[in-house]
């Protein structure tokens, strides 16, 4: 698997297509925690989030199977795309809008957290991912998942504009107001991160 490392996003997909189930093991390594953490983040369930994840894989496997898959664009973003959309399909069918509460074990930012921190460096972050994780969860879902998208997702703006179904300007005007809410928070509570 370790030759796989220099492949291209595209040059992978060819391999797996060709019959290569390695050179996808590859691609999966390779965006797994992306994906799973923007899963995580929009649908506050890690088991549902480990059950969407498994339906994106499925549903990109059966793509590239079916000789259906566009190059045209980036792998990732492509991706994304179909885990927000079953997200999205996931809350229409229980006829609900995500909620963003905290999560118990499973924050969204544990990756984050450095393992030679000492112990009261620890918890200080912690404290920190907390705060930013609940001011996170008072913006409108719009402003929620533009954030999520693109810092977590590390999706651009016109990616962004192409999975949620609104312009680039609409999407750019949605981050903006969900960072000017999140720092007028941010004064209002004295919070310094």
């Amino acid at each position: 698997m370790r030759r796989f490392n220099q492949y291209t996003d595209t040059q992978l997909i060819h391999a797996f297509h060709e019959g290569d189930k390695y050179a996808f093991e590859a691609l999966i390594t390779r965006y797994k925690d992306k994906l799973f953490s923007s899963i995580l983040y929009l649908v506050k369930d890690k088991y549902l989030a480990e059950d969407l994840f498994q339906e994106t894989f499925i549903r990109i496997i059966d793509t590239i199977r079916g000789k259906r898959y566009n190059e045209e664009g980036k792998f990732l973003p492509w991706a994304m795309r179909i885990a927000h959309n079953l997200c999205v399909d996931y809350f229409r069918k229980i006829r609900r809008l995500p909620a963003i509460v905290d999560s118990d074990n499973n924050d969204v930012f544990e990756w984050l957290l450095v393992s030679d921190d000492n112990q009261e460096q620890k918890i200080i972050r912690q404290q920190s991912h907390d705060r930013v994780h609940r001011m996170l969860q008072e913006l409108p879902e719009e402003q929620r998942e533009v954030i999520v998208l693109r810092h977590f997702g590390d999706m651009s703006f016109k990616e962004i504009a192409a999975t949620t179904n609104c312009s680039i300007n609409t999407a750019l005007g949605r981050m903006r107001y969900g960072l000017i809410n999140l720092r007028r928070m941010m004064t209002e509570r004295q919070i310094a991160l």
